[in-house]
């Protein structure tokens, strides 16, 4: 007669990595900024400028430094610079993924953004010496500074988690503070 409490239960939960999906959507992030920088230097030459509507132009810029073009002209250094804040940044938020507790949904989301950002930015740092930015917003004569995707995900995913700092976080402080569990999902 078989042994059936040794055997494995058909109806327990299939343990998964709960980080994965999130890393999947950092790669995705990093795939689009990559394939829509592909396609603005084959269809525009450098400085070249197409027309959109009366706020927004499609632009291929070069920029050499950081956002804004912090340190674009400082001599080829700040390359390097920037590509090991990026690696180091990146390496970081990689691991703080793999730890992050499965409720916080929010800082995960917001972390793989900036991942698949700060890694599609410093591709194209390795790869060509500059970022690649086209999108070009504008308003009566004022052009704000060109940014591409890899910069969007950057800037929403700090500010998702500038909420989950300011709202959700400090009530799951004052949980864990009052001795209350947080609720499983």
């Amino acid at each position: 007669m078989p042994n059936h409490s040794a055997m494995p239960n058909q109806s327990a939960e299939v343990k998964t990595l709960p980080w994965l999906k999130w890393f999947a959507l950092a790669a995705t992030i990093l795939l689009l900024d990559q394939l829509t920088k592909l396609w603005i230097m084959a269809e525009f030459s450098l400085g070249e400028s197409r027309y959109v509507n009366g706020i927004f132009n499609l632009v291929r810029a070069h920029n050499e430094g950081a956002a804004f073009g912090f340190l674009s002209d400082a001599g080829g250094w700040q390359r390097w610079l920037f590509s090991i804040i990026s690696i180091v940044v990146s390496v970081v938020i990689a691991v703080w993924l793999t730890r992050l507790p499965r409720q916080r949904v929010l800082e995960a989301l917001g972390l793989s953004l900036i991942l698949g950002g700060a890694l599609g930015n410093l591709y194209d740092r390795l790869i060509l010496g500059y970022v690649v930015d086209f999108l070009d917003f504008h308003w009566a004569g004022w052009h704000f500074a060109a940014f591409n995707v890899a910069d969007m995900a950057i800037s929403v995913g700090a500010v998702l988690i500038i909420i989950d700092g300011l709202f959700f976080q400090q009530a799951e402080d004052a949980d864990a503070a009052s001795g209350a569990k947080p609720e499983k999902k």
